[in-house]
């Protein structure tokens, strides 16, 4: 029998929460605009938000991938609030783990970084699959 080999996965997860509510989103693109414009890829369902508040950029080293917040649109052009990342004003900031993205008056978005390994299974006609039945995980109705 081969042996097949571990998989290692790599989410960049963006959990957003807006007038809209609390969602994930699972980063895989190279870019993403973020704002309450309906042209952006991910928008954010505020008044208090520009129409391009803010672009995420993937960048790739040797060693490790990561997304890079910046304030405004790809051109230049800044949000008329700004961005605060852990509580502080950034022009752009390389997210970590956990950083907190405030982008206006209830809209903010924390970053994840969740890495893992996926173990292959066995084969279901596997000939030492052998299923243990412990007689406690039986529920048994006694009658009266």
């Amino acid at each position: 029998m081969s042996v097949k080999p571990v998989k290692h996965r790599e989410e960049h997860i963006l959990i957003v929460t807006d007038g809209k509510g609390h969602r994930e989103i699972n980063l895989q693109d190279k870019t993403y605009s973020l704002g309450r414009g309906v042209k952006c890829n991910i928008v954010l369902q505020s008044q208090f938000v520009s129409r391009h508040h803010a672009t995420l950029i993937r960048r790739e080293e040797e060693d490790s991938n990561y997304y890079r917040i910046i304030d405004g649109d790809s051109e230049g052009k800044t949000s008329v609030n700004g961005l605060l990342v852990n509580g502080k004003k950034v022009r752009f900031h390389d997210l970590k783990h956990g950083d907190k993205v405030i982008l206006g008056p209830q809209v903010e978005a924390v970053y994840q970084y969740r890495e893992y390994d996926i173990f292959p299974t066995i084969p279901p006609d596997d000939p030492y699959d052998i299923t243990l039945i412990d007689p406690a995980m039986i529920d048994v109705e006694e009658e009266y």
